[in-house]
């Protein structure tokens, strides 16, 4: 029997036999059951599935603030170069993906030889060669199919990270943002402040020259004032760091947005009151960290499977045509021609335990990839929890304190009053402007609290993303 003839028959009947083979392995382990509402949204309405938080912060009605994370979102070098990771792991992808295939490749060639025999003159002549060959891995048990899921799902990863830079980076900028608007507007409180402690330091001196009142009290009162002036130079110095700080996450200069950011009257932005979430298990279908985490967890079961099919055997299948010619204008004329097709089927025996070694190792990173998953679960239901928590608890401190501050503004001015009309010493009229200024203080930076546990609330639920 011809031995060409033989050896497909044996890989035939070989392939029979090994078809019965199958992969083992089967994705296990759990995931955190996610609860059926969530336990601190009791008052907020439930939002349909499909509720767009994507360009959530459009809700403050702050037309500066939606401008400057717009400006980051199209120039944050962060952003770029996640949309470059994106592009790397789909080439990768790609260039995976091409194993499946066949591979062809030419060849060309020209050979001169020269012989020279005793006295005769110099023979010499030139052939030329053309070639093709091509050859498949025929992908038996599917480990080049396994690997191609692993790159796809990487892939997807990184889109998913793309997501998340943005929400982080939206979230970010919201909350230097708020940070900005509550130095600006405790600026303005320790100014008001500042007003009315000159008002009484003059008051004060006018009674020291009149010999009304002793040296100590005119010593308060300066005192008081020059501690509110420190505080303004404090404040300034913040509020510019925190100007420079959003130009470099809008990808500026510092200074860059100087000339947007400056307003007159600035205020604390102010979140829509009724706030929609979604049921817990919409909330982790949509948080693209969430999503990432379980493609990466996809992409360490394909690693896994296809480092348990490198185990079997596998099937090459390759061939070749060769041309060989006097002259290179009958290249497609050729004196002789040659053609060969071969089928390979290989299987490892004895490897020192390396395959064994990387299944293993596949299953231990399959393993911490789950566990990545059910951390990014319970994390997201844990940001969720808290952000509900603080939205409910700020919006009841911003009353009890509105309530304080009106108590406080009429202490203030009745002592003022009082002291003019010398009936009450110059220490209540001090305990009476720090108790207001304190109060007013801790008002803003409540207010400011609330704006931001709604960015972290609208951040938790999934939202600030673009990929809807």
């Amino acid at each position: 029997m011809n031995r060409t003839a033989v050896l497909p028959a044996i890989t035939i009947a070989l392939l029979g036999a090994l078809t019965a083979c199958r992969m083992s392995g089967t994705v296990s382990g759990t995931v955190p059951a996610l609860p059926e509402a969530w336990r601190n949204a009791s008052g907020f309405p439930t939002a349909a599935p499909d509720k767009d938080l994507s360009r959530w912060w459009v809700r403050f009605d702050d037309p500066v603030m939606k401008r400057v994370i717009g400006i980051a979102l199209q120039s944050s070098p962060d952003i770029a170069a996640a949309a470059a990771r994106v592009r790397e792991a789909r080439a990768l992808r790609k260039a995976q993906a091409s194993i499946l295939f066949p591979t062809v490749d030419a060849s060309a060639g020209r050979n001169q030889s020269v012989t020279r025999i005793d006295a005769a003159p110099d023979r010499s002549g030139t052939t030329y060669s053309a070639g093709l060959s091509a050859s498949w891995d025929a992908d038996l048990f599917g480990a080049n199919r396994q690997s191609v899921a692993a790159a796809t799902a990487a892939a997807r990863s990184a889109q998913e990270d793309f997501y998340s830079a943005q929400a982080s980076l939206a979230a970010e900028t919201a909350l230097a943002y708020v940070d900005l608007r509550t130095t600006e507007r405790r600026l303005e409180v320790v100014r008001e402040s500042l007003a009315t402690r000159t008002e009484t330091t003059q008051l004060v001196k006018w009674r020291a020259q009149a010999g009304e009142v002793d040296t100590l009290e005119l010593r308060q009162s300066e005192s008081s004032l020059e501690t509110a002036r420190a505080t303004i130079s404090v404040l300034e110095q913040s509020a510019a760091q925190i100007r420079n700080r959003l130009a470099v996450l809008a990808g500026q200069a510092p200074g860059s947005l100087n000339s947007l950011l400056s307003i007159k009257s600035p205020k604390v932005p102010v979140p829509e009151r009724r706030l929609a979430v979604g049921i817990p298990a919409d909330t982790i279908r949509q948080r693209p960290d969430v999503r990432s985490a379980g493609h990466r967890w996809v992409a360490a079961v394909a690693r896994t499977r296809s480092a348990q099919a490198e185990q079997l055997p596998s099937l090459r299948l390759s061939g070749s045509l060769g041309i060989d010619t006097l002259a290179a204008s009958k290249i497609f004329n050729p004196q002789s021609a040659s053609a060969s097709f071969i089928t390979g089927l290989t299987a490892p025996i004895f490897n020192a335990g390396r395959l064994r070694a990387g299944v293993e190792a596949s299953d231990a990173a399959q393993e911490q990839a789950l566990q990545a998953y059910a951390r990014s679960v319970l994390t997201a239901l844990s940001e969720v929890e808290d952000a509900l928590i603080a939205c409910r608890r700020t919006e009841e401190r911003i009353g009890i304190l509105e309530s304080a501050a009106v108590s406080a503004r009429d202490a203030d001015a009745l002592a003022r009053l009082r002291y003019r009309t010398k009936e009450a010493d110059f220490d209540t009229v001090l305990d009476t402007q720090r108790t207001l200024l304190a109060i007013e203080e801790s008002l803003v930076g409540v207010r400011a609290d609330r704006a931001s546990a709604h960015i972290q609330l609208y951040k938790a639920l999934g939202g600030g993303w673009s990929g809807q």
